[in-house]
């Protein structure tokens, strides 16, 4: 294993802090995948999965039989792991500019589009390589302005090169689910069985038609689309497989699942061709892939205590009761139903919410939104 360390741009007069990434297996030869976690670092799951992928990598990068490299990132994000506030920890957002540290990234295609215009062919080998080696440039030319955007690029230059880019988080209350591409639905259903995803949710573009404040894991999808639309003559794959992995809930967090998470992952990565003299088929999928529009979201009606009706992992059809919403001081009772067929895979952990607060989350089988189908 290496290990490498990443300053990142000081922006007060703290020390500069650092990303870790622990480099496994060959560099230079087979597929390359990247996986991290804790991009919002008050989601913990991914992050002890990781500690346990680590061990199981060492062991084979000992008997020699990794084929390809595996980058993991087990803290990507050290800005938001020290955002403590009143003895709790918030770290989805950047506190100083409030953003989210999962959105905004570059959109890699405009990074690259003059670079490339006049050396694309017809020949999709080259053209992906053409491609990646223009993106490592230009990333490495980039100067950041903030701690945040210094964070971004890291991470990007970490995951630019990668085959398989698979980025860990959770949800409030939830079974596992992913986030992939459209065009990706196939190896997207490969990766929900071996992780046993209640819900894999797909989408053109996650933030709406000719969005740019891409996730992580879309910056390196969009790349080859927006290539490919850009120079319809040329012959451009959807080179990265890219995926945000849902690992249940926030307090989903012990090792019995990380344990299960990493041999999941690591039975994935070998189906892939990561591991020498080893085949594993996936077992059968629990889902199917539906659309992230399909997503149908209850809110609250109005301010009360939450109690949920079915426990998440529930296939709900329309008209099943989910949860009541209690006034306990006027004493009304809002009960919400599903209007749609599908999988209850997610709700929020609060039991006492605000007016509108979204509380449920069952993936249908028809499209039910437009726009941006990402939550802030």
């Amino acid at each position: 294993m290496q290990e490498q360390r990443h300053a990142l741009l000081a922006q007060s007069l703290s020390p500069p802090r650092e990303i870790v990434s622990l480099h496994f297996g060959p560099q230079g030869q087979g597929k390359k995948v990247y996986l991290q976690a804790g991009l919002h670092a008050d989601e913990h799951p991914g992050m002890l999965t990781l500690h346990h992928l680590k061990q199981q990598l060492l062991a084979l990068e000992s008997d020699g039989r990794l084929t390809g490299e595996v980058v993991l990132v087990p803290v990507a994000n050290p800005l938001g792991l020290n955002n403590f506030v009143f003895g709790r920890q918030l770290g989805r957002f950047e506190l100083s500019s409030r953003e989210n540290f999962n959105r905004n990234y570059l959109d890699l295609a405009e990074l690259v589009r003059e670079s490339v215009a006049d050396e694309l062919s017809s020949d999709p080998v080259a053209n992906v390589a053409l491609i990646r080696r223009y993106v490592r440039e230009h990333l490495a030319a980039l100067q950041p302005r903030t701690e945040l955007e210094s964070l971004r690029l890291t991470l990007l230059r970490l995951a630019c090169e990668a085959d398989y880019v698979l980025d860990l988080h959770c949800d409030s209350q939830a079974m596992v689910h992913l986030y992939v591409h459209s065009e990706q639905q196939a190896e997207a259903e490969v990766l929900g069985a071996f992780a046993g995803a209640h819900a894999v949710l797909h989408a053109a573009e996650q933030g709406g038609p000719g969005a740019l404040l891409h996730a992580f894991d879309e910056t390196f999808t969009a790349v080859w689309y927006r290539l490919r639309d850009y120079f319809p003559s040329a012959s451009i794959p959807m080179a990265t497989f890219s995926a945000t992995v849902e690992l249940r809930g926030l307090y989903d967090v012990d090792h019995r699942l990380a344990k299960t998470d990493s041999a999941a992952l690591l039975a994935y990565l070998s189906h892939i061709g990561l591991v020498d003299d080893v085949q594993v088929d996936p077992p059968a999928p629990v889902c199917e892939p539906t659309p992230l529009a399909g997503v149908e979201i209850l809110n609250a009606p109005h301010a009360g205590i939450v109690a949920y009706l079915a426990p998440i992992g529930t296939r709900v059809e329309p008209g099943m009761a989910l949860v009541d919403v209690i006034d306990p001081i006027s004493g009304r009772v809002s009960t919400l139903h599903s209007n749609v067929s599908g999988m209850f895979y997610a709700r929020v952990i609060e039991r006492f919410v605000e007016s509108n607060t979204e509380l449920t989350f069952v993936a249908g089988h028809h499209p039910l939104r437009s726009g941006s189908l990402l939550c802030a």
